[in-house]
């Protein structure tokens, strides 16, 4: 097998994830009920514009600079928007514990989604965004198998 195109692979497939998650993060920052307002939607702004501009680096030929740094920057990105979605999640939990049930927004969202009801909180913008999630997991994962490739192919 060759490894400068299994290296390709990995760095599109990467490309491909950071641009993906970068795209959504800035999506959800901007059009979430009021999160460009809060510190939270700044975070995912500015961590979205980030990862895509890593994402493009990962298709030109600047790529190779960025060298084992890239799958250890990914992770750190993925665990930015983790924590961020835990810190978020455990926010929308406590207000929706302290505003005694049933109530109109956010509140309303999250005791439907708890109970069964129709609709989710995870995507309403404020709260769980199981997609921010998802992309963060995925992303976590493609730079622990960049940081691995890396490895791998500097004992060669």
């Amino acid at each position: 097998m060759d490894t400068m195109n299994t290296t390709d692979a990995t760095r599109q497939y990467g490309a491909a994830i950071a641009l993906v998650s970068g795209v959504y993060s800035l999506f959800s920052a901007t059009t979430g009920s009021g999160m460009m307002n809060s510190n939270s939607g700044l975070l995912m702004a500015v961590l979205g514009v980030v990862v895509v501009v890593h994402g493009v680096v990962l298709l030109t030929p600047y790529a190779s600079r960025l060298g084992n740094a890239s799958g250890a920057l990914m992770i750190g990105y993925s665990l930015v928007m983790l924590l961020n979605q835990a810190i978020v999640g455990v926010t929308g939990s406590m207000n929706w514990g302290m505003g005694g049930g049933m109530g109109t927004g956010m509140d309303s969202s999250m005791s439907g989604s708890m109970s069964g009801g129709m609709g989710s909180s995870m995507t309403a913008g404020m709260g769980w965004d199981l997609g921010m999630v998802a992309l963060a997991v995925l992303m976590l994962i493609s730079g622990i198998i960049m940081m691995n490739r890396s490895d791998s192919e500097s004992e060669m």
